[in-house]
């Protein structure tokens, strides 16, 4: 068989899925051995220590998958050890993360690390030579020389997928969980594309995170660690070339976008906010989408949940882009399918919108006002003015402050009475609002951790 099809992708799926889920205990008791445990910490999600090295089990179920089913469709390809190449890749990539989890490698070595395993697939043939974009066509790269952009450019979208994704780990379930979500509309589309092999890879890969998912969903018992983020964010940038960059169809550029636009939106906006403050962009916060929900007060499964949900909306979106006949893609459109387009698209901006405003993420002095005044009725004017500022120009959450305020009315509860300690609690925030305002108002964040 020259190419693999749809039913050895479902195979390569069952088959990552099921080595993984198997091999996971094994990784458990192996890093419980080493000591590499994730200790709860004030920055994290975890609430008991927890074993990570869960991706050296991703990463044998996605070897075995791949040695399995990749291999079928070399006959036809010029480069017959480019998924050789890839497995190679996602064997150093485990292994710094492996070193990562137990020693805490200096961020500069696990950037070496990544790099490295970029360069093995880019060598191997994984680079982008020319995109297509809408309304403006083929787009080729210069390819002489020192001006021979693809292979560089692609090594750069490999370590930025890999800490897109090593970023957005953070909770329970929600990068497995993710990247299953991505990977398999992947590889729908791939197999759309006359990608075949590609395809397959995106298979194996969602089946490994959904393996992993048996031992990771809240509340975890492993975790993947960096070995297996980094796995994934390679694979998902693997996927991402070779399904659809590569390819000549308009939306091939505007797919991946779409499909990741949850993890890179939640990269973006930490990274922005730690230079916006000066901070170091490997330095460690709480400002990612999960801590934020956290600490609005979701649990991790309904933080999870919302944030499939999105995913999932979002690959409904790309699915549709390519499936639903709105186009002949030479400029004429289908009026009626063209409506149902933009319903789609309509759905999907309003939730994102909604998610957006949940999380807190863009910062509105009315809206701020509003919702101070109908959680704290009796809240003062010079309150709110310096509540907006914090939330403005700090992100600080109401839901902390709420928190803190609540620990002081208990206290004055206790030792004056309710209607006593309303007016004293009045007058506390009052002589604070002053003390902060003479004091130069609302300082940066600072990471949870103390760092």
């Amino acid at each position: 068989m020259a190419q693999p099809n749809e039913l050895d992708a479902l195979y390569a799926f069952l088959a990552a899925a099921v080595v993984t889920a198997l091999l996971t205990p094994l990784t458990m008791r192996f890093a419980r051995a080493v000591g590499a445990i994730d200790e709860p910490r004030e920055r994290g999600l975890s609430e008991r220590p927890t074993p990570l090295l869960g991706g050296l089990a991703i990463f044998a179920g996605a070897l075995v998958a791949g040695l399995i089913w990749l291999p079928a469709g070399y006959a036809r390809e010029h480069q017959p050890q480019l998924w050789h190449g890839v497995l190679l890749a996602a064997a150093v990539i485990t292994a710094v993360g492996a070193l990562d989890d137990r020693f805490d490698l200096h961020p500069a070595l696990k950037l070496l690390g990544q790099l490295l395993a970029a360069v093995i697939v880019v060598h191997f043939g994984v680079a982008v030579k020319a995109i297509t974009l809408p309304f403006v066509g083929k787009l080729a790269f210069p390819n002489a020389g020192v001006t021979n952009a693809g292979p560089v450019l692609t090594v750069i979208g490999l370590v930025v997928m890999m800490n897109v994704v090593n970023f957005s780990d953070g909770v329970d379930g929600l990068t497995a969980g993710v990247c299953a979500i991505i990977a398999l509309a992947m590889a729908v589309i791939a197999f759309d594309l006359d990608r075949q092999q590609p395809g397959v890879l995106a298979a194996l890969t969602a089946g490994a995170a959904v393996g992993f998912l048996f031992y990771n969903f809240p509340p975890a018992s492993s975790f993947m660690g960096d070995c297996g983020a980094n796995l994934l964010g390679l694979l998902m940038g693997v996927i991402t070339v070779e399904a659809a960059v590569k390819t000549a169809a308009v939306v091939s550029f505007v797919l991946p976008l779409i499909l990741l636009a949850v993890p890179f939106m939640d990269t973006t906006f930490v990274v922005l906010k730690r230079l916006k403050y000066k901070q170091p962009i490997y330095k460690p916060d709480s400002e990612h989408f999960h801590h934020r929900m956290a600490r609005i007060g979701f649990s991790s499964r309904r933080t999870i949940a919302y944030l499939y949900a999105w995913t999932l909306m979002l690959a409904g979106l790309a699915l549709a882009l390519r499936f639903v006949p709105y186009s002949d893609h030479r400029g004429h459109y289908h009026t009626g399918w063209t409506l149902v387009m933009l319903g789609i698209g309509v759905l999907v901006l309003a939730a994102s919108v909604y998610l957006v405003y949940v999380l807190e993420i863009l910062k509105f002095r009315r809206l701020d006002a509003i919702r101070l005044r109908r959680l704290r009725p009796d809240v003062s004017p010079a309150e709110i003015d310096l509540d907006v500022v914090k939330q403005l120009e700090t992100g600080e959450f109401q839901a902390v402050s709420q928190a803190r305020d609540r620990q002081v009315q208990v206290r004055g509860d206790v030792a004056r009475g309710g209607a006593e300690q309303r007016v004293g609690e009045r007058q506390v925030d009052e002589d604070r609002v002053r003390a902060e305002q003479e004091g130069g108002g609302a300082q940066a964040p600072i990471a949870a951790d103390g760092r």
